[in-house]
């Protein structure tokens, strides 16, 4: 059964630690805020699944001669708190007490920043193909425990939070799953 320890780590999750991160805003007195779930997809390099490109991307590791698009993006600072692997593998990078750097310049309902109280989750996949239904398995686990932990409050895509910026987690991303 998965579960979420006092570090803000799920068990039976792999851990790679990502170092793009920093501390969630919070009240003196009181916990940071976790109330959004955002959902991503990513594929690196584009539309190629399986290999290490993600993790190198998150762990600042990425080879910018190993792919053209990598030479792209190799000196971007990003992170995630989860990957969901085509075969529904679960990989931490970001306690989800830490402020992943995920979302980007974001607004959802009027309020910005939303790196600040969101968890962000990506799916290994693109906005051209179905993702596997072991991923939505996965992800429907990690939704429910996220949501026994922390008042989740809402659950977006990137596209909800950064339109005509971002398309992710993309047309075939089904909602109705989760």
């Amino acid at each position: 059964m998965l579960h979420i320890n006092s570090q803000g780590f799920i068990n039976h999750a792999k851990q790679v630690c990502s170092p793009n991160f920093d501390a969630r805003p919070c009240p003196d007195t009181a916990a940071p805020e976790i109330s959004m779930i955002v959902i991503h997809n990513i594929s690196l390099p584009p539309n190629q699944y399986g290999g290490n490109g993600i993790v190198e991307l998150f762990t600042n590791t990425l080879n910018p001669d190993e792919h053209p698009y990598y030479a792209q993006i190799y000196t971007h600072k990003v992170s995630s708190h989860f990957l969901i692997r085509r075969d529904g593998g679960l990989v931490q990078f970001v306690s989800c007490l830490q402020r992943a750097w995920h979302a980007g310049v974001s607004n959802w309902l009027g309020r910005e920043r939303c790196n600040d109280f969101s968890v962000g989750i990506e799916m290994e996949g693109s906005d051209f193909e179905t993702f596997e239904p072991a991923q939505y398995n996965s992800l429907q686990l990690l939704i429910k425990i996220l949501k026994q932990t922390y008042p989740i409050q809402h659950i977006v895509g990137h596209s909800d939070i950064a339109p005509g910026r971002k398309t992710d987690p993309g047309p075939y991303f089904e909602w109705a799953k989760i």
